[in-house]
């Protein structure tokens, strides 16, 4: 079996995973979102980090059988959607999802640093699908923390305004990469990651493909 594991990023914090023949999609989005183009996805499971139309629009995914199983392993980590303990906005989950030895993190609408007990349940991070526009998530500067509090080695940024796109309120991707002093930015002229047994410590910033 290959053993390698394809990101793709379709935009906002929506993300799937394909390996083994098996597809698992996260926090797909409703066709509200400035700029971005409905959601068409087909996939064999579905994540969501929490209610919100913009990271749980069942509808946008296509749930098709297959005899394949899942070489994902999921566990949550249970977090918050602001800094005051959800009474603002709610839960939201992390998932972290381990595959052929590497372990995937997404963060959904994390409003808040980790704590230690956070950190130690989600435990070593090879990447890192992390919010970074403010607001509604943290900023960049918080995320970049959330970062270092996990020693990631791959950092993916989502949840950001860029162009045309994105919720108008939160910030851009160069608010967070001007942080970056410690990780190399690689730009990829296209929205997707393959992830392999080697994979060198970078920002990943992919190209949303309408």
């Amino acid at each position: 079996m290959n053993s390698e594991i394809t990101i793709t990023w379709h935009g906002h914090s929506c993300f799937s995973l394909a390996a083994g023949g098996y597809t698992l999609v996260l926090d797909p989005y409703d066709n509200s979102l400035d700029g971005y183009a409905p959601l068409q996805l087909s996939a064999n499971e579905v994540l969501c980090s929490h209610g919100h139309h913009d990271h749980a629009w069942l509808p946008a995914v296509s749930l098709q059988d297959t005899t394949a199983a899942s070489p994902f392993q999921v566990r949550i980590v249970r977090t918050w959607h602001d800094d005051c303990h959800g009474s603002k906005r709610g839960e939201n989950l992390i998932h972290v999802i381990r595959a052929f030895g590497k372990t995937l993190v997404h963060c959904g609408d994390l409003g808040h640093l980790l704590t230690k007990e956070q950190i130690g349940q989600i435990g070593a991070c090879d990447v890192l699908m992390v919010p970074i526009g403010g607001f509604y998530t943290i900023d960049a500067a918080q995320a970049r923390h959330v970062a270092e509090q996990l020693s990631a080695n791959v950092v993916i940024p989502m949840h950001y305004r860029f162009g045309e796109y994105g919720i108008p309120v939160i910030g851009e991707v160069e608010d967070f990469l001007s942080l970056a002093d410690s990780y190399p930015v690689c730009r990829y002229p296209d929205n997707r990651l393959p992830v392999g047994p080697s994979l060198s410590k970078q920002i990943a910033v992919l190209t949303y493909q309408k």
